[in-house]
């Protein structure tokens, strides 16, 4: 009696062909993990360069006094550091995005706590949760995919 076998199912298999990698680029949970890991690697390395420079706009507006009162530094002190750890989440992110989706939002739960101490900014700080929940979504969506190329790990 012969027995049969059978493969695994392609999204069990590595993926190095040049088919089966195209496969992974039409899949619409894929898209969305590199959506979000581009977009959360470019914008915080972005935003956070600028805390130096205030091309977009004066930075040190978005500090709540109550907070610089409580610090031995300026509001323009304190945005040079939240630059750089702008843009070293925006690192993490870029090589772990299971850790760094976590981190963005855990430091996006920081702004949004910030924001909501200034009156008149409460716009932003909903802006900036909706933020956090696609940070988290970043996290999870990067447990299911490689970080170091496109393929589909097995989903259950």
């Amino acid at each position: 009696m012969a027995t049969t076998h059978t493969a695994p199912p392609i999204a069990t298999r590595p993926t190095t062909s040049p088919a089966t990698t195209q496969a992974t680029l039409r899949d619409p949970a894929y898209q969305a993990f590199f959506l979000l890991r581009t977009v959360f690697t470019v914008a915080p390395i972005l935003f956070g360069l600028d805390k130096y420079f205030h091309v977009l706009i004066n930075w040190d507006r978005y500090v709540a006094p109550d907070v610089v009162a409580h610090l031995p530094w300026s509001a323009h002190q304190v945005m040079y550091g939240v630059g750089a750890i702008e843009i070293l989440a925006g690192l993490v992110v870029a090589f772990w995005p299971r850790f760094g989706g976590y981190l963005v939002a855990a430091w996006l739960g920081g702004i949004i706590i910030n924001l909501l101490l200034i009156p008149g900014f409460y716009d932003v700080a909903l802006r900036d949760f909706g933020l956090l929940v696609g940070a988290l979504a970043l996290a999870r969506l990067a447990t299911a995919f490689s970080s170091s190329s496109p393929r589909i790990r097995a989903r259950g």
